[in-house]
């Protein structure tokens, strides 16, 4: 037994340092947060209870509130009756907060009450990094990836999920009345006893057909045609695994290329990336506090609309159009061996003919150009392998010019994809470690905010501590 490291007697006296201060090294993370809270405006954020009621109990101030959750956030504690436990038992929340040690329900109050204002601080130290000169290249990298909600998949109904119950129950009924009436042809103590079990799950699943005849009605009647009984925001969303998805919210983030700093974030709950590109690049230029910013996304993000939304005003998008013309599977041509003149206005097919745009229709409402040859198509020897149709026409979008400019900007960047893909995939996977398998706590998407805010807030604490450090952060914020 001498070999081994020697414990300590716990009955021996022993002279531990008498102050908390003791405790905590000068280069503790937590030293961080104490800077970063006091030197707020809470009163100006819009914290609820920043001036205490005359009368009643004292109430705790909205700072060591603040704290308590900002240090939960930074270490994996996101529930509050764990985040209580802490302040009674973690020697480093007794030196921030003061020994205070607020119920579980207190803490979780300061997060519904607050969730407004607690955005507003996530983006205090964006600006923060902003003046720290982080943010000096002006290129963001965005996409979107599915958080879980608190629903679980039982508890959402589509119309296509309700339909699918139906038939389950339904043949189950079928099946259990058929094995009743084998039963009812056996006469044995053992088959009555068997056939009065079969009636109770008849009568069961028959309650539980009513039911979901009643959900079908409520899920047809919905805006969107789904409902979530747990969270009632909470969506069906499709994943990148095929027939897999999830029932939660789809999380937005803009990161920064340089220093894989979360500058703008949002939480929505539509299961697609198409009408997210406008308020990201926007969220993001202003966060960057930069004129003009270029922003990488992936074929999700490809919406004419969004890039076209996008001109003039500083959001320089750089999306890979999507391929949707199943002509190359026919051995067709493709809209890219065509190659359009913009000075001319005409495209020039594989076998050298010029398409020229053909006269607008009256009968046609879209916003799309055809450019046609008359006379060459119907003795070209490539037809077979251009169209079925005795035509070959074009289809050109009349903003095409600003889809073509993008793809001119994308060309420039041969690396684009790969650096999107090592600058915003890793935050995701790193707030999904932090957060566990259930990932969101809370339910409605107003609360979901609030959360995924407080953990964007401690993932750029934690990624400007490892950049910076403690000190030359804290002589930062308190500059």
């Amino acid at each position: 037994m001498s070999r081994f490291v020697q414990s300590e007697e716990r009955s021996q006296d022993t002279f531990l340092p008498c102050r908390l201060e003791d405790y905590i090294s000068e280069d503790n993370p937590v030293r961080v947060i104490e800077v970063f809270i006091e030197e707020l405006d809470l009163t100006r954020l819009g914290f609820a209870g920043m001036q205490p009621e005359a009368t009643g109990r004292p109430a705790y101030h909205p700072s060591t509130m603040l704290k308590i959750y900002l240090y939960g956030y930074l270490n994996r504690i996101q529930s509050s009756r764990r985040l209580e436990r802490e302040t009674q038992r973690n020697i480093e929340l007794m030196w921030l907060t003061g020994r205070l040690a607020p119920d579980f329900k207190t803490i979780a109050n300061f997060r519904k009450d607050n969730g407004e204002a607690i955005g507003a601080i996530c983006g205090q130290f964006v600006t923060l990094c902003r003046g720290l000169n982080l943010f000096t290249r002006a290129v963001v990298a965005i996409d979107g990836s599915k958080f879980k909600a608190v629903n679980n998949r039982d508890k959402n109904y589509t119309v296509a999920k309700v339909g699918k119950r139906i038939e389950q129950v339904d043949a189950s009924i079928a099946r259990y009345l058929a094995t009743l009436d084998r039963a009812d042809r056996e006469e044995s103590d053992v088959t009555e006893a068997k056939a009065s079990r079969i009636k109770e799950k008849i009568v069961g699943l028959r309650r539980q057909m009513q039911e979901l005849k009643e959900m079908e009605r409520q899920v047809n009647a919905a805006p969107d045609q789904q409902i979530s009984l747990t969270d009632p925001d909470a969506r069906s969303m499709a994943t990148s695994g095929k027939g897999t998805g999830i029932v939660g919210y789809n999380v937005q983030t803009a990161v920064d290329t340089e220093h894989h700093l979360i500058v703008a974030h949002e939480v929505t709950n539509l299961g697609h990336d198409r009408t997210q590109l406008v308020p990201m690049g926007l969220g993001a230029k202003q966060a960057m506090g930069s004129e003009e910013i270029t922003v990488l996304a992936d074929r999700g993000y490809f919406n004419g609309e969004q890039v076209l939304a996008c001109e003039n005003t500083g959001v320089l998008p750089c999306i890979p159009k999507t391929l949707t013309s199943s002509s190359a599977k026919r051995g067709l041509f493709t809209r890219r061996d065509f190659f359009y003149d913009a000075a001319r206005d005409q495209y020039t097919c594989p076998a050298g003919e010029h398409l020229t745009k053909a006269a607008a229709r009256s009968d046609r409402r879209d916003d799309m150009e055809h450019y046609r040859h008359l006379s060459a198509c119907l003795t070209c020897s490539l037809r077979p392998r251009c169209t079925p149709e005795k035509l070959k026409r074009v289809k050109r979008w009349q903003h095409e010019g600003v889809l073509d400019t993008m793809q001119a900007r994308l060309d420039r960047m041969p690396d684009a994809m790969g650096v999107r893909r090592q600058t915003v995939e890793h935050p995701f996977g790193t707030l999904k470690s932090w957060m566990g398998s259930t990932h969101f706590l809370t339910r409605t998407l107003k609360k979901v905010r609030t959360e995924m805010s407080l953990h964007v807030l401690a993932y750029n604490m934690k990624r400007v501590i490892a950049i910076l450090g403690v000190e030359p952060l804290m002589e930062a914020i308190r500059a």
